[in-house]
């Protein structure tokens, strides 16, 4: 999976996002869901398949990686 950056109508959902972008739920990390980076211009995050990212967004906007976020170092 990867994230995505896609311009939507403010306050869109989720189902309205995969509509618009024509995505598929297998294609979309729902549990990850559509998450807000500046709702009144329209900016939100996806977790995508690659496949599907490399569609849904230009190649300089995206797709990006999403690397697991773990602990660095012995634990304390």
């Amino acid at each position: 999976m990867v994230l995505v950056t896609v311009q939507l109508p403010p306050e869109a959902t989720l189902q309205q996002a995969m509509q618009q972008l024509g995505l598929t739920e297998d294609e979309v990390d729902t549990a990850y869901g559509l998450v807000p980076l500046d709702p009144e211009q329209g900016l939100y995050a996806l977790r995508v398949t690659e496949d599907a990212g490399h569609r849904v967004t230009p190649a300089a906007g995206g797709p990006f990686s999403d690397p697991p976020i773990e602990p660095y170092g012995p634990p304390r």
